[in-house]
């Protein structure tokens, strides 16, 4: 990413905070950061103040990881590690989406920009034959982006160890969970 936020390290502490303690009040929210109430209040006024905040500035985090990723020129395997690697960079901010998440997060939050970037790179993929032609590039994006905060959720639940996440999802996302059995005897195994 570019030059930091001047408030980058404040609003990292607050969606931790929100994250850890999800019913907390200002004063709660504000000592679990490290600062006063009355810095809190004079920053963000009010939680759900704070909390478009920190909606607003994750989708600015998350927007600039695929903008910083080379998903065009970059071979589709190689941009997909780094997307992953850039994504898990900023676990604190998918860690937050997952715990403010609703049905209209991602539409009425201006998150169409990022899912259109998303969708083009998986698009490009099958158009090179990386990618799976019989699953909607769009629909690989949701796949991207729940297999995302899944792990990352995950992580944070100790059922998954941070050093391996991103090895993880690149091969659950490239290669499914099927061992190295053909497509036509997994598929009558499921069916029979």
């Amino acid at each position: 990413m570019s030059s930091p936020a001047p408030n980058e390290k404040l609003l990292k502490a607050l969606a931790v905070a929100i994250v850890d303690h999800p019913r907390a009040t200002l004063q709660e929210l504000a000592r679990a950061a490290g600062i006063s109430k009355a810095t809190l209040h004079r920053f963000c006024g009010t939680r759900e103040n704070l909390i478009e905040m920190l909606l607003a500035y994750s989708r600015e985090v998350m927007q600039q990881v695929v903008d910083d990723s080379d998903l065009v020129r970059a071979a589709p395997a190689e941009a997909l590690r780094d997307l992953i690697d850039k994504h898990l960079a900023h676990r604190e901010w998918v860690l937050f989406m997952v715990f403010q998440y609703r049905p209209d997060t991602l539409n009425n939050h201006g998150w169409q920009a990022y899912l259109s970037v998303l969708d083009r790179f998986f698009l490009q993929g099958q158009q090179a034959g990386v990618f799976r032609i019989d699953i909607a590039a769009a629909v690989m994006t949701e796949l991207f982006t729940s297999l995302l905060c899944g792990l990352v959720e995950a992580e944070r639940l100790g059922r998954a160890a941070p050093a391996g996440t991103a090895w993880v999802m690149e091969q659950m996302f490239l290669h499914g969970v099927t061992a190295a059995q053909p497509h036509s005897a997994l598929s009558q195994g499921l069916r029979g």
